[in-house]
């Protein structure tokens, strides 16, 4: 036998000690529900992301109270904008009778209490698939689109949004959304900020659903990735330094997205912040797994409930995560 004073595995012995010094947890109020909604009359199948659709808003609301039920708290809304609201400069994104603030205002007079979350960004509205305003010569404008974001907030926040989401990555837009919507009374609405958005090959299928790639716009020429505004996937410290303009800028939580691949971003404004933080795992990360499952090579549920658990390993307080669902569900069944 070998003369030794540590053994490990003494506290993974049986079940029983493994629960009692299991150091992280994972429950179904830990998840955001990513749902993405359009204005025909029936819900449509993305393919891409198998099991996920996008809801028509007749159906959303039952979607909705299957989250709630299941335990989840916050659902975030994505639009499929049709192709002749989108212009140049996004302004259906701030069209208080556009799809999102119907949707928002839908889902608080049926489910009051559950948490609503938006998108704050011109992508889903840009004829030029941006998330922000392109000028002539091809430059996404910053200052110019942060003026325009306000003015999306402040629609979602007067729809009775509880928490808007800016994940277009411009330089103080943080602060001047924040701004804009204590000025205007909304003091009590939350800011969860996309502080370090990366751009990322994982946003392929999000995009498929959303139809809001970068495109061609006439004789303008667009840029055909968003590497001027979303961070490098090279880079770790500049998270950093976003994190801090966010702080400070008054967000109320702070996002990393991706999520799986970027896992030491998350575990690196854990370590700096004493703010909430979230992590995105995104429909790249989403499509491979399920796809992966359907082929039969690996199975589905101990994958997805392993890599949430990773999430909160890592120091993410919350997950947006398209597995929501069935992760509730999992979690309830035990």
């Amino acid at each position: 036998m070998l003369d030794l004073l540590h053994r490990p595995r003494r506290l993974r012995r049986t079940p029983a000690l493994r629960a009692m010094v299991r150091q992280t947890s994972l429950q179904a109020t830990d998840l955001i529900y990513p749902l993405f909604v359009h204005e025909e009359d029936r819900n449509e199948p993305i393919g891409s992301m198998p099991g996920c659709q996008r809801w028509c808003l007749d159906a959303l609301g039952d979607e909705v109270g299957r989250a709630w039920d299941l335990g989840i708290r916050c659902v975030v809304l994505f639009p499929k904008v049709a192709d002749g609201l989108k212009s140049e400069d996004g302004a259906e994104c701030f069209n208080e009778g556009g799809l999102i603030p119907r949707a928002i205002r839908r889902l608080k007079a049926e489910h009051p209490h559950m948490v609503i979350m938006t998108d704050v960004a011109l992508d889903p509205y840009s004829s030029d698939g941006h998330d922000g305003i392109v000028s002539p010569h091809g430059v996404v404008l910053n200052d110019e689109t942060v003026e325009i974001l306000c003015q999306q907030a402040l629609a979602q926040a007067r729809a009775g949004a509880d928490l808007i989401g800016p994940s277009d990555m411009m330089d103080g837009r943080v602060e001047v959304i924040r701004t804009t919507l204590d000025d205007h009374g909304f003091t009590d609405v939350g800011i969860i900020s996309y502080t370090a958005k990366y751009s990322s090959a994982y946003y392929g299928p999000f995009r498929d659903a959303l139809d809001s790639a970068p495109r061609a716009s006439g004789d303008k020429p667009i840029p055909t990735n968003k590497d001027s505004y979303q961070m490098d996937p090279a880079n770790s410290r500049e998270a950093l330094i976003e994190a801090d303009l966010d702080n400070g800028e008054g967000a109320d939580i702070l996002m990393v997205k991706p999520g799986l691949a970027y896992l030491d971003i998350v575990a690196k404004l854990r370590d700096k912040s004493t703010l909430p933080i979230a992590a995105y795992n995104v429909s790249g990360e989403y499509a491979m797994v399920k796809a992966a499952a359907e082929r039969g090579w690996i199975e589905e549920r101990p994958v997805v409930l392993e890599t949430l658990l990773c999430f909160r390993r890592a120091g993410a307080d919350l997950i947006l995560t398209y597995h929501a669902p069935d992760a509730a569900l999992w979690l309830r069944k035990g």
